[in-house]
């Protein structure tokens, strides 16, 4: 359950948010009062049908587009954002890629495209964001990161190494947007299939995880809630992952004796 906000003024603008976690977020965050402005890159039909849905139900919405992984894509987003909708209160850096990589298999390009996506786009985002804020307000930046990154392993990798890079970039963040903008970061663990997975694998994958479920969408919405009322939180990440970034049953420690 969402509780709204007190406020009506406050804007959010969030990136990749034409389907999964993105569209959840968009919907719910205007349900709870903000004015949402969806980014979206291929899935610009899908935005549009989000954006018409807030609409309908008496919500603030707009859709832009940009290519996050492209210089002249990227330069204009929160500005154009900003126009659509007003000064943004929120910045959510959800857009995200996840293409299986290992050492064996590392590619350039593919590489270049996770950092671009993961790690440039949110810094150059959140400086724009920081110089649109006017001078009497506070803001709130959350980047949309991984539990992986607490506990890697060579698999994805320019995934985990691309979404650690941004882990490091939130703390050092919050020390120089302090103190007019906080910056946080949630950790997703099993929350949707990948399109790799069959529904079977992504259950048993969630029923692992020591809480034996994952989250449900309304709960990364409901984080951000938490994280604009509480200000006194930041350089902080909180994993909505079921416990799995605190499994310990590995082949070192099961059936060993000590």
């Amino acid at each position: 359950m969402l509780e709204r906000l007190s406020e009506t003024s406050s804007n959010v603008l969030v990136t990749g948010a034409a389907r999964r976690i993105g569209a959840a977020l968009a919907t719910d965050l205007a349900t709870a009062g903000f004015g949402v402005v969806l980014h979206a890159n291929t899935s610009v039909a899908e935005a549009e049908e989000t954006a018409t849905f807030i609409r309908s139900t008496g919500g603030r919405a707009a859709v832009i587009t940009g290519d996050l992984s492209s210089a002249q894509g990227l330069s204009r987003i929160v500005d154009r954002a900003a126009r659509e909708i007003g000064p943004l209160s929120v910045l959510v850096n959800n857009a995200s890629i996840f293409e299986p990589d290992e050492i064996e298999t590392l590619d350039i390009e593919r590489f270049d495209r996770h950092f671009a996506i993961h790690t440039r786009a949110p810094l150059f985002l959140s400086q724009a964001f920081a110089e649109q804020l006017p001078d009497e307000a506070s803001g709130l930046i959350v980047n949309i990161i991984d539990q992986k990154v607490w506990r890697p392993t060579p698999k994805f990798l320019s995934y985990t190494l691309s979404k650690s890079a941004l882990w490091s970039a939130t703390r050092m963040l919050a020390q120089g947007l302090a103190p007019r903008i906080r910056v946080n970061a949630i950790g997703p663990g099993p929350t949707l299939a990948s399109e790799r997975q069959s529904a079977e694998d992504f259950r048993r994958q969630q029923e692992a995880v020591p809480l034996g479920r994952g989250p449900e969408l309304v709960e990364f919405a409901n984080t951000i809630l938490y994280l604009w009322r509480t200000p006194s939180i930041t350089g902080q990440m909180i994993a909505l992952d079921g416990g799995q970034h605190l499994a310990w049953e590995t082949p070192d420690v099961v059936g060993i004796r000590e």
